[in-house]
This record gives C-alpha cells, sequence and structure tokens, in this order.
C-alpha cells in the first residue's frame, strides 16, 4: 500500500494491527530480557505469527517481520552500544575489523532476500534458529574453536557470514556474533558488549535495503514504508522497553544452565514452526 493511500484505511485495520503489533513487542521484549538476547531473533517470529493473525499474505510476512526488525535494533543498539562503553567493555578494535566485511555481508544478504522471497527467508531464517537452538541445548561452554579471533581472511569471512545471515533472519548480529566469540575465547560480558555494536552496523543498511526492496510491493499493511511498518516500529521500540526488565526479573531467579536450555527450546520450536508454516 502507498503512503498515499493511508487516510483510506479503515480505522479498525488501523487499530487490530497497532494493538497486534505492542502486543508483539511486549512479548518480544519480555522473551528478549530472559534469555538476554537481541530482540531480533525474537521478535521476527512474533512479528510473522502476528501479521498471519492480521490477515497479511504469506508472502510478504517474513519480509516485514525482518525489515520491521532489523528498523527496530537501530536505536536499542545505539543505547545498549553506549551503556556497554560506560563500563569499558565494548571491543572497539573487534568491531572496526569486522565493519567493512559485515556491511559489504549486508548487501548481499540483502540482494539474496531480494531473490529468494518470504519462503527463502523463512528457510534461512528456520535453519539458523535450529543450529543456534541445537548448539545451545547440547553444545558446552567451554567449547573453543581457538584461543582468539582469527585476522586477516578470517575476520573477513566471519563478518561477512555474520551480516549476510543476520540481514536475512532480521536480527542485528549478536546472536551469530556472542556465540562466535565466546568459541574464541572471548569472555561473554566482553562478547555481548561487543555484539551490541553489531546492530547498528546491520541495522542501518539492512533497513534501507528492506525499504527498497518493498518499494514497489502490494499488499502491504497500512503504514508501510517497503518492508519496513512504520506502527510497527514507532510501538515495538518503547514495547520492548517497557517490557525487557520483566524478563530480567524473572531470569534472576532460574540458573544460566536453565536459561539456555531455555533458550535452545525455544529456538528450536520456532525453528519447527517455522518449518512447518514453510512446508505445510
Amino acid at each position: 500500500m502507498s503512503i498515499a493511500n493511508f487516510a483510506d484505511v479503515p480505522i479498525e485495520e488501523l487499530v487490530a494491527l497497532a494493538a497486534g503489533l505492542g502486543i508483539a513487542g511486549l512479548l518480544a521484549g519480555t522473551v528478549a530480557g530472559l534469555l538476554g538476547v537481541g530482540g531480533g531473533i525474537v521478535l521476527v517470529p512474533v512479528l510473522y505469527q502476528t501479521l498471519g493473525i492480521l490477515g497479511v499474505d504469506e508472502s510478504l510476512r517474513m519480509p516485514l517481520a525482518v525489515g520491521t526488525s532489523l528498523a527496530t535494533i537501530i536505536p536499542t543498539s545505539i543505547r545498549s552500544t553506549l551503556s556497554h562503553n560506560a563500563k569499558g567493555a565494548v571491543d572497539w578494535d573487534v568491531l572496526k575489523r569486522w565493519a567493512l566485511p559485515t556491511i559489504i555481508g549486508v548487501g548481499l544478504g540483502t540482494w539474496l532476500a531480494s531473490i529468494v522471497g518470504g519462503k527463502g527467508m523463512t528457510a534461512v531464517f528456520a535453519g539458523g534458529a535450529a543450529s543456534l537452538g541445537l548448539f545451545m541445548l547440547f553444545g558446552r561452554e567451554e567449547w573453543r574453536l581457538g584461543d582468539r579471533l582469527p585476522s586477516g581472511i578470517g575476520s573477513w569471512l566471519l563478518g561477512l557470514a555474520n551480516g549476510c545471515l543476520s540481514v536475512m533472519m532480521g536480527i542485528g548480529g549478536g546472536t551469530f556474533g556472542v556465540t562466535v566469540m565466546t568459541l574464541y575465547g572471548t569472555t561473554i560480558h566482553r562478547a555481548v558488549a561487543t555484539a551490541a555494536g553489531f546492530g547498528l552496523i546491520i541495522g542501518v543498511p539492512g533497513t534501507l535495503g528492506m525499504i527498497v526492496n518493498g518499494w514497489h510491493a502490494t499488499g502491504l499493511p497500512p503504514f508501510s514504508l517497503g518492508y519496513v511498518n512504520l506502527v510497527g516500529l514507532a510501538l515495538i521500540v518503547p514495547a520492548t522497553i517497557v517490557a525487557a526488565p520483566w524478563g530480567v526479573a524473572i531470569a534472576h531467579r532460574l540458573s544460566r544452565g536453565t536459561l539456555r536450555l531455555a533458550f535452545g527450546a525455544f529456538l528450536c520450536l520456532t525453528a519447527v514452526r517455522m518449518g512447518w508454516a514453510l512446508f505445510g
């Protein structure tokens, strides 16, 4: 739907869209706070289901979920990175080394997303969520690929992969980034703080790419700028900020092992649900 048609949208449709996206933001914020992850890995499947309930065409649900998620990551990434940096926890050398290959990876992922369409993006998300979920369920914290992050070509390959996969899944790079950095001996606090910076590097070009990809798409819900829904952006960011402390409060009552298993189970169930929607 073009911007010029917004005034013609029935008020009940706008109310339903706003309510659905607001609830999605609250759920995503709670689960993100509970599991200690970036909102994208939670928000995309929640948005996907919400858009389905609201009657958005199946071919548009995943691109809209990914594009809107990427847009919400930008302000939260800035806030998170500044907070971590105030405590001296951000490894700026890693961010500088990964920045260019990550941006190139985002461009590659955005281009691939325009080719594979909604079903292809759903398959990528399901595969990525399943892999991460199984790692959380069966992996061991002491597993290591090396004592330090690779430099040179290795650094470029990691940045390219992180940018490409993250933008196709609508996540800020923290989920993959934290996993990779800890496998190379980075402490979890340092990894989380540094990975927060990936959100801005991935979110800005990724959002612009999804706007361009969906600029001429038809059947979009009201107030959509390409594959970025502005209602979702306006409602989800404050909703996640409000709800995240709820999840954090719950998390402090659970052990680290329980949280890891909960995250893994959540990702695997999400992958199964996405796979069912894809092939069912």
